[in-house]
């Protein structure tokens, strides 16, 4: 799945008629499904003309980052939400952080993040030659645009678009469904319902951080993870008596709805009840977590 021979094509967008036409394509996805892979880059986003315009239908760019139902995947959500937000008033909703999927699903310690280079390095289901070309690319647009390569950042302003920086652009967002699909894969196994709840429940966390007077997009604390071991087995306790309870809470409903009979009130003693007797009726599925 190499950016070089994919068969993904790269298109700038330019006008308002391209932008149109996008808002028309995002909208005919089905949702629920992430089909919109994201990441900014620049000094300036653009004008505000770029998430204003409207389709025929009155939808925008900026209908499209704040809808709960269009599924959104990023790396790291923090400093995008924060540009979005402060510059065009735009409150993101529907994100998938790959970055924190990697953590929640990482074994091990969960001390600090990963960058997007470590996850492609080891979870990437790509070849080691393509990974080796998706380096590459990077390398060559960083060293456009970062003074301490010797860059500017302001070539990101630059019409038309060098083809360099367009490639870098494009290999931030490539290999990104394939680490959705990887890390998506291991949240969806059996007890791994806590991770999938609290990967988005630390999204969420993000993006509310984000929009506040005191984030700070450069503070070294942002290399550390959301959690730590205390409150990682704090959180699984208090999950597993929450679906225990609501487990409970079922068997009780279920109980009171029966019918009264000459029979013990309908109870057949079939023997001894378990905790998968109570919570098969609920779904056991989201007892447990490791």
């Amino acid at each position: 799945m190499s950016i070089e021979s994919a068969g993904i094509e790269t298109v700038v967008i330019n006008s308002v008629s391209l932008i149109r036409s996008v808002i028309d394509a995002v909208y005919e996805l089905r949702t629920g499904i992430p089909s919109l892979f994201i990441d900014l880059e620049g000094v300036e986003l653009g004008r505000h003309e770029a998430f204003s315009t409207v389709n025929n239908d009155g939808k925008s760019l900026k209908s499209i980052l704040e809808s709960s139902v269009i599924l959104k995947v990023l790396f790291d959500i923090r400093n995008d939400s924060d540009a979005l937000f402060s510059h065009y008033g735009i409150s993101v909703d529907g994100i998938r952080d790959v970055q924190l999927m990697e953590l929640g699903t990482r074994e091990g310690s969960k001390d600090f993040l990963a960058g997007l280079d470590k996850c492609v390095e080891k979870d990437s289901s790509i070849s080691a030659t393509e990974k080796k070309a998706w380096k590459l690319i990077k390398a060559n647009g960083r060293r456009l645009f970062d003074p301490a390569l010797g860059g500017r950042y302001e070539i990101f302003n630059e019409r038309p678009i060098p083809q360099a920086i367009a490639k870098y652009c494009a290999g931030d967002v490539t290999l990104l469904p394939d680490l959705f699909k990887v890390y998506s894969a291991k949240l969806d196994r059996p007890g791994e319902a806590f991770w999938e709840h609290h990967v988005l429940e630390a999204t969420k966390k993000r993006i509310r951080l984000s929009r506040s007077p005191r984030f700070d997009g450069t503070s070294k604390s942002n290399a550390r993870g959301p959690w730590d071991r205390e409150s990682i087995e704090e959180a699984i306790n208090q999950w597993n008596d929450d679906i225990l309870d609501n487990a409970l809470s079922c068997e009780d409903e279920e109980f009171y709805g029966l019918e009264e009979s000459d029979d013990d009130y309908g109870w057949q003693d079939d023997g001894p009840t378990s905790c998968r007797d109570i919570i098969n009726d609920c779904d056991y599925k989201y007892y447990y977590s490791d």
